[in-house]
């Protein structure tokens, strides 16, 4: 089973910048399409960015485009997610996901990661 990891979280202030790391314990991603979700305080989890396998295709939020970039370098077998001009409202859970189609929607997601607290502070 593919345990993915989570990383790079914290407590940041407003206007800073963030990356955000996701490997895999015990298998490779390639060949996995992969996602950034997020989930802030008594919100839904929601769709950040998307990557394909190979690294050549992103998808993109409609309300979040702009400040996200997802990026992946599958000989590291790791995903990033940089955050730029970080906001009050970006703190939430930020998860990491693997499946078979590059989409938004979380249902496609078979394997997540447990999630690393980006907290931004004004």
């Amino acid at each position: 089973q593919v345990q993915l990891v989570e990383s790079g979280g914290g407590l940041v202030q407003a206007g800073e910048s963030l990356r955000l790391s996701c490997t895999a314990a015990g298998r490779t991603l390639r060949g996995y399409e992969m996602a950034w979700f997020r989930q802030g305080p008594g919100k839904e989890r929601e769709f950040v960015a998307g990557i394909s396998a190979h690294g050549d295709q992103t998808l993109d939020s409609d309300s979040l485009k702009g400040r996200f970039g997802i990026s992946r370098d599958n000989a590291k077998n790791t995903m990033y997610l940089q955050i730029f001009s970080l906001k009050p409202e970006d703190t939430a859970v930020y998860y990491c996901a693997a499946g078979m189609v590059l989409t938004i929607r979380r249902d496609n997601y078979y394997l997540w990661g447990q999630g690393t607290q980006v907290t931004v502070s004004s």
